[in-house]
């Protein structure tokens, strides 16, 4: 060996070593499961969904009907369900009967388009990540695949059709530069590919496995929203096969974060964190979870939703709130307009939420759930329900006007940085009184907002806090208000 070759392995051998120390995940759910979830995620919070691809051309669903689907992603799915489908109907006298799905891919022109301008709009809103549509099942993908074209016999990229842009990688790189966590959404199938509905096998091997590894190289997300699993068991998806690449050889080995949806059996079981969709969440649970919805009744853009079918900013930061104080995050969605423009409404509410958030995120980023996460007023507690799909979640109601009879929530906690923090859902008047406070060798409470000093004294286990008169006016405007407790448990 010469002297150079000598100095080369002397200053290779502590890389080889760190490589070698890192763990090796094996093809197994036993191996995959056994990794830890990389700490950003739980210290995030708060993400955004982003629901934007073909579907967003005829951005159309039937709101209020309890047969059909909501969601106008799903456009091309209902079509086909049956000629008395409202959507159907839509698209007949609409576009004509023999306007096919493809026609849209032209149209989808995002011709208005500014990435920079929606990676701002997601920092002001307080959100901390994004996942974006990569591919829904439609299988047009946001950035140039050649799976894509080739599995379909047609452009069926944004790069080669419609946009004529790469709108994944230019968001990827604009919400990077904010200093964002940039993900993706991927489904695993696709409704009509040809492939998949001739050999799925075939299909999972020479389109599916080797798309999404060209989507990882080419977008390095920090987070993979993985779905449509539930038409395969895992083994068939080879789920933890393509998972051991993802953790072992990827360029996003280390920081990438997944979900659970890689097979009709993992949801709930395994993957990365639990996922639900519009439900109130996980009721207690220590694994991390995300509850994901709509503003409205859609992920994807749906031009028939009035302004009465959103969510109020207000409803919207209590179930920010409600969620962190349980121990899961928020990925709250925005369906972009074909023509690459965020609705205004929805820009309003994300802003909305940066207001407060700007003030109060304390007491939300990088907090824990406490072994009491709500105080109650006298009355019956109601009980959500806890779904992975589809269920009522009226938290707003249980804040501001609960049935008669019923518990109101007084406040919700949360734990970090030494102290809990209560965040109140109405005004301080007088005085406030958290109970069950374990205060240790003594608490010192100020106000999140401005950070002034309070009086407080300890009661037999609880907390009174003192509000002083002008500073209770002064705080008319607020939403919610946060009391900071340092050195309380």
């Amino acid at each position: 060996m010469t002297r150079r070759d000598l100095l080369l392995s002397c200053a290779a051998a502590p890389l080889a070593a760190a490589v070698s120390a890192s763990p090796r995940y094996q093809p197994s759910w036993d191996s995959i499961d056994g990794r830890p979830s990389p700490r950003w995620y739980a210290d995030s919070k708060f993400g955004i969904f982003i629901h934007w691809g073909v579907y967003s051309v005829p951005a159309y669903a039937p709101v209020y009907s309890k047969t059909e689907m909501k969601y106008a992603e799903w456009y091309w799915h209902s079509l086909n369900n049956g000629p008395e489908s409202s959507t159907r109907k839509f698209h007949e006298r609409v576009y004509g009967p023999n306007f096919s799905y493809f026609d849209f891919a032209p149209m989808f022109k995002a011709e208005l388009y500014d990435p920079d301008q929606w990676a701002d709009v997601i920092k002001r809103s307080g959100a901390k990540y994004v996942a974006l549509t990569s591919k829904h099942h439609e299988g047009f993908t946001l950035w140039k695949n050649a799976e894509a074209n080739r599995a379909w016999g047609r452009p069926w990229n944004a790069v080669d059709i419609g946009p004529k842009r790469d709108v994944a990688l230019e968001l990827m790189e604009a919400g990077r530069r904010k200093g964002l966590r940039m993900g993706i959404y991927y489904s695993l199938y696709e409704w009509y590919n040809p492939l998949w509905l001739a050999d799925k096998p075939r299909y999972v091997a020479a389109h599916m496995f080797p798309q999404f590894r060209d989507a990882v190289n080419h977008l390095k997300p920090s987070i993979i929203f993985s779905d449509g699993e539930w038409e395969l068991p895992s083994a068939d998806w080879r789920s933890a096969e393509l998972l051991a690449w993802l953790f072992n050889e990827s360029p996003v080995a280390g920081e990438v974060v997944i979900n659970d949806r890689w097979g009709k059996d993992t949801r709930h079981r395994h993957g990365g964190y639990y996922t639900t969709e519009y439900t109130s969440g996980m009721q207690a649970s220590a694994h991390p979870w995300e509850e994901s919805r709509g503003m409205a009744f859609s992920y994807g853009y749906n031009r028939t939703e009035g302004a009465e079918d959103y969510r109020t900013d207000r409803e919207l930061l209590m179930m920010l709130i409600d969620i962190v104080s349980r121990g899961g995050n928020l990925l709250l969605d925005i369906g972009p307009r074909a023509d690459g423009r965020i609705p205004p409404i929805m820009e309003e509410r994300l802003l909305q939420l940066g207001e407060w958030l700007r003030v109060n995120g304390e007491a939300i980023y990088g907090t824990r759930a406490r072994n009491v996460t709500r105080q109650w007023s006298e009355g019956t507690v109601p009980v959500l329900e806890e779904k992975e799909y589809m269920s009522e979640y009226p938290i707003t109601a249980l804040v501001d006007t609960p049935p008669t009879g019923s518990a109101r929530v007084e406040a919700f906690f949360t734990l970090g940085n030494g102290a809990v923090y209560a965040i109140l859902p109405r005004r301080p008047i007088s005085e406030v009184l958290l109970r069950g406070i374990d205060a240790g060798a003594g608490v010192h409470v100020t106000l999140l907002d401005g950070g002034q000093p309070l009086e407080s004294r300890m009661e037999n286990g609880n907390l009174r806090v003192s509000i002083p008169t002008a500073l209770s006016a002064s705080l008319a405007a607020r939403q919610a208000y946060v009391l900071k407790l340092a050195g309380a448990k």
